[in-house]
């Protein structure tokens, strides 16, 4: 049996764990002492920390370990802010805590936390005694037993929703994976993990945040009945299991580091959550326009062409993208010398009709003698090592790769050197930059990536860190693009592979998805899910990676993709060319509406992103984000809102003559934006569509800034008037921000 069906396998009753309270100290915002576990008698260390704004933070680890447990670096944005910590009351069974306004009830025997939002019992932790934390384990010869140390906790929460949270459903896996044509309502693996829980109910919303970055499971279980206040202290005093939601966390290896967020808005647990782990900065004003992608474009010529193309068409677009045969032989930071001669020209070209250019680059590194990156790396040791130690190979796109190891300080420091003008030959302060296959993807190795047993920086095995790697690319990008600007300039980067805290860095989009109708409407609810863990910056791309979608397809896509906050067309090289003048006159008339209809929009999308960046709230919402005790939102994924102030119900099924809109928020008013017609929330209302058909709705009292003149990129409207949009609410109030590019 393989550890993590051993953990799942564990059966709810009395945990043997046991907390020796006895041997609690409290200090001014924490506590410590000694866990058992009473079956071996092995001892570990057990923290308590009271956070700034109605957070507690827990970390278990082995007291005397036989080797150190690796501890996450770099997700969070700095130490978290500590809260003062008062004891309340203390017994032989149980010390209650407080802080602010929530409390932390700590028993001893069986070992539970109850969290509590004032008097609410919101978040307990370990109340089925499914906590295990086992040793190290080394036994390669047999198969089915993984090497490493397994970690799990569970922590039921709160819930009076009224939906099913799914009991018996397979677990979430958390392992970073260049998936192929990925399937849809799966809990497999994809390419980026945030292990993060939101619970929402009518009253109260909680999050628990497990930082953790080894493979990693989540189960998720419970019944959709309502009203279970008091249904965990029920079940662990004895009685009958009332309705509640359990998430069980299990992961290979590290420490238990667990953040409770106690809410109680939803509006709280995001800035909760962001305070942890960063918000995105705001972006240039560009990278919210429309990018065109494909792998691959052949030449400069068919750059040319294609962006001259757009503005013979009238279309917007702000950045082209060059996929992998940009480069010599898959050697990034060089340029093909047949096919892309001149490149600071062909981006001067870009930038003379205000746009930019985005090129791919992978963390595979091509071991080829000649190539300055592979002579670098060899020479100075910064590949990550196979566990003989000797440079890691693998298989990837150049053929045998090897990949560098950017735990190590040095190493990121030197990736980071290559984005600057001096060293990237043939780039200019317009060229951005895309990091790919940054699971990472290897071609031979097991599930296409990465040995477990793999060596990084420290003496760390990959399977504690895997899901960290893509992170740390970003982070080194990042940091190269900004300094090549000596600090002057945003940058922009899109990565595959995120992991919490991500968002501070880079953008993501939701992978190699397909040209199906369910591939379209999965992108809403991805989307939300990430918005909601902190990466607003999120999209799809636009006609699906594989396969060639019909004209319906693809205009509903464009519809979609204009209100969802990274707007690109992107294809695989095996597909057709889909540029929008290649379809029917029709065709190219609505995808040039759908182009422009985001273009009027765009001073609004930039003022929703200084928000996210000021507070943390997610760019893309969804409606019970703003109506949380409207039990009607709470199973919506079909819609969405932008923002506060405008409500997206995208046509997602072929053939649609109708949609059926909910209007959140009883007494609330809603305006189409196309007709300006009133539609009262708290109701369901069948629309009418046809193919120019993008419903969306603006919210009584408020004022949205839009700008209206056609340009073809931009950075061509910036001196151009703003169109404000008023929409008063029942009581004619309103209320607004915008924040001016800058």
């Amino acid at each position: 049996m393989t550890p993590i069906r051993r953990c799942r396998g564990v059966e709810p009753g009395k945990s043997p764990y046991e907390l020796q309270l006895n041997t609690l100290r409290v200090e001014d915002s924490s506590v410590e002492a000694i866990l058992i576990n009473t079956n071996n008698l092995v001892q570990f260390k057990f923290q308590l920390f009271a956070l700034l704004d109605a957070t507690f933070r827990m970390k278990i680890n082995e007291l005397a370990p036989l080797k150190p447990r690796y501890e996450v670096q770099y997700a969070l944005v700095g130490e978290p802010s500590l809260a003062k910590l008062e004891v309340l009351e203390r017994s032989a069974e149980h010390v209650t805590l407080k802080a602010g306004d929530n409390k932390v009830k700590i028993y001893g025997a069986p070992f539970r936390l109850d969290f509590y939002s004032g008097d609410h019992l919101v978040i307990s932790c370990n109340a089925r005694g499914l906590m295990r934390f086992e040793h190290i384990r080394q036994k390669p010869e047999k198969k089915e037993e993984v090497e490493g140390e397994q970690v799990a906790e569970e922590a039921p929460l709160d819930d009076d929703t009224a939906s099913d949270p799914g009991a018996g459903t397979d677990p979430y896996r958390l392992y970073n994976l260049d998936v192929f044509e990925y399937e849809i309502h799966n809990g497999m693996s994809l390419y980026g993990a945030i292990p993060l829980v939101v619970a929402h109910g009518v009253t109260h919303t909680t999050g628990v945040f497990w930082l953790n970055g080894a493979e990693t499971w989540v189960d998720i279980m419970g019944t959709s009945d309502q009203n279970v206040v008091s249904s965990i202290v029920n079940f662990v005093s004895g009685a009958d299991r009332t309705p509640q939601v359990d998430a069980h966390f299990i992961s290979e290896s590290g420490i238990i580091d667990t953040f409770f967020m106690l809410g109680p808005q939803p509006k709280d647990v995001f800035r909760q959550y962001t305070k942890l782990t960063g918000t995105a900065p705001l972006p240039q004003y560009f990278s919210l326009g429309y990018h065109q992608s494909r792998w691959n474009y052949n030449d400069q010529d068919d750059v040319r062409n294609v962006h001259a193309k757009f503005d013979e068409h009238d279309l917007p677009m702000d950045v082209m993208w060059l996929d992998i045969e940009h480069t010599d032989n898959k050697k990034y930071f060089t340029w093909d010398q047949t096919k892309f001669t001149q490149p600071v020209d062909m981006i001067n070209n870009l930038t003379a009709k205000g746009r930019k250019l985005v090129i791919i680059v992978d963390p595979h590194i091509k071991r080829d003698g000649n190539y300055f990156l592979h002579q670098d790396a060899e020479n100075n040791g910064y590949y990550v090592k196979n566990k003989e130690g000797k440079d890691f190979e693998g298989w990837c796109w150049p053929g045998s790769s090897s990949y560098l190891d950017l735990f190590n300080p040095t190493v990121r420091d030197y990736y980071s050197s290559r984005y600057l003008l001096e060293n990237h030959q043939g780039s200019t302060l317009d060229l951005y930059i895309w990091n790919d296959m940054n699971e990472p993807s290897v071609f031979s190795g097991p599930e296409v990536t990465m040995d477990k047993d793999c060596i990084h920086h420290g003496g760390w095995e990959h399977r504690d860190v895997h899901n960290i790697y893509g992170f740390m690319q970003s982070m080194a990008s990042y940091k190269g693009l900004l300094d090549r600007s000596e600090g002057k300039l945003r940058p922009f980067l899109l990565t595959r592979s995120f992991f919490p805290g991500s968002q501070r860095y880079t953008a993501m989009w939701t992978g190699d998805n397909s040209a199906d109708w369910s591939h379209l409407k999965i992108t809403i609810p991805m989307c939300l899910s990430v918005a909601l863990a902190g990466m607003s910056f999120c999209g799809a791309d636009v006609g699906g990676f594989f396969k060639t979608p019909d004209s319906e397809l693809i205009v509903r896509w464009y519809q979609l993709g204009a209100f969802q906050p990274f707007f690109r067309a992107h294809s695989h090289i095996d597909t057709k060319r889909r540029e929008p003048w290649l379809y029917d006159e029709q065709t190219l008339m609505l995808i040039r509406e759908a182009l422009r209809k985001r273009y009027s929009y765009l001073p609004y999308w930039y003022t929703l992103f200084y928000e996210h960046e000021i507070t943390g709230a997610p760019v893309m919402r969804p409606l019970w984000a703003e109506f949380p005790s409207e039990l009607a939102t709470f199973t919506i994924d079909d819609e969405h809102l932008i923002g506060n102030a405008l409500l997206v119900h995208p046509v997602t099924d072929s053939g649609a003559s109708s949609v059926n809109v909910y209007f959140p928020g009883p007494h609330t008013w809603w305006y189409s934006v196309d007709t300006y017609q009133k539609y009262v929330g708290g109701t369901n209302i069948q629309i009418p569509v046809n193919m120019r058909s993008i419903p969306v709705y603006q919210r009584g009292g408020t004022i949205i800034p839009k700008k209206e003149r056609i340009r073809r990129s931009s950075v061509l409207s910036f001196d151009d008037p703003y169109t404000l949009i008023v929409a008063l609410d029942k009581n004619n109030f309103l209320a607004w921000i915008m924040f001016r590019m800058r």
